[in-house]
């Protein structure tokens, strides 16, 4: 709990609730600071709790692999506004502060910092929302970290497709009939049907015509989409897509200090790799290197961040140079 939380906006909390879960046992140097912790971060839609899918879990914690829970103190946050983290659907609603990705990032400095103990990290690691929260972290707390592993994410202002997706998202939510600008006691109902949009961009095409066939089972695809949706909070939904308002991380890049790896994929939508913004950005980085990984048959478009067992390989090796 951090009590008297400012907002970058000025808004404040008397108490600014985040939930976390660790995984491992923190080791000390000998001046006794914590040595081995890994900062793990999560996507828009997600949780800390993400990582432990087995597609995540399975594949980067057991004995021997990347991230063996034996040798590191894994620490997966919620981000404010998901999870177990102080939200709009906690009481507030349209009253809880506009928090943008600067707020996430901060906030989770100082659990780690003034909660947890620790002065340094040995990684920070994050796919989708938690890859551009790496940017930013390497950019804003430089020293504070020895590596980075941004995954599907691009470090440029938010805007183009990306941004548009987004903005289809605010609308449907924004004129939704149910809405009453976020003071409903009702759930707003309309926006869900618009919401699977956010899937077409998500997921491989290739997977899509896979999952979907026949017009049966596209429809049956679909349904289940907005099931997933319905469960939410609209005002959850619509802040957590609202915080990536300040997302520019281009002028922190060159002061980025820690080693960094960026992974990618071909057949990710939103953050096509056609538009060539990573490469110049890495070149900013002194010894930071970017893979883009080709699409095949495993690869799942921007989900292909959930599947740990496509992306190990190019995280082990980069461990192993780190020493």
């Amino acid at each position: 709990m951090l009590g008297d939380y400012v907002f970058a906006s000025g808004e404040t909390l008397p108490e600014l609730k985040l939930h976390y879960t660790t995984i491992g046992t923190p080791s000390r140097n000998a001046a006794g600071e914590i040595d081995n912790a890994v900062l793990l971060l999560h996507g828009t839609s997600g949780t800390g709790r993400n990582w432990l899918l087995p597609s995540l879990a399975d594949e980067l914690f057991g004995a021997g692999q990347p991230l063996d829970a034996s040798r590191y103190y894994l620490v997966m946050p919620d981000g404010i506004g998901r999870g177990g983290s102080s939200k709009p659907s906690d009481g507030l609603r349209a009253r809880f502060p506009r928090y943008r990705y600067r707020d996430i990032v901060a906030s989770q400095y100082r659990l780690l910092t003034e909660h947890l103990g620790i002065r340094h990290l040995r990684l920070v690691l994050g796919s989708s929302m938690g890859g551009m929260h790496c940017w930013m972290w390497g950019g804003l707390y430089p020293g504070f970290m020895d590596a980075l592993v941004p995954i599907a994410s691009q470090p440029v202002e938010i805007s183009g497709g990306n941004w548009i997706s987004r903005r289809i998202a605010i609308e449907a939510i924004r004129n939704d009939p149910g809405w009453n600008e976020g003071n409903y006691t009702t759930k707003p109902t309309h926006y869900i049907r618009t919401a699977p949009f956010a899937s077409l961009m998500t997921e491989s095409v290739v997977r899509l015509q896979e999952m979907g066939s026949t017009r049966e089972a596209a429809d049956a695809l679909y349904r289940q989409w907005v099931a997933n949706v319905a469960r939410g909070d609209a005002n959850d939904q619509l802040y957590a897509t609202e915080a990536v308002m300040d997302y520019d991380p281009a002028p922190l890049l060159g002061k980025i200090t820690a080693r960094l790896l960026a992974i990618n994929f071909a057949d990710d939508a939103v953050n096509p790799p056609e538009l060539g913004v990573v490469e110049p950005a890495i070149r900013q980085i002194p010894g930071a290197r970017f893979v883009l990984v080709p699409a095949s048959a495993e690869t799942h478009g921007h989900f292909t961040h959930l599947q740990a067992a496509i992306w190990k390989p190019l995280l082990a090796a980069f461990l192993q140079e780190l020493g």
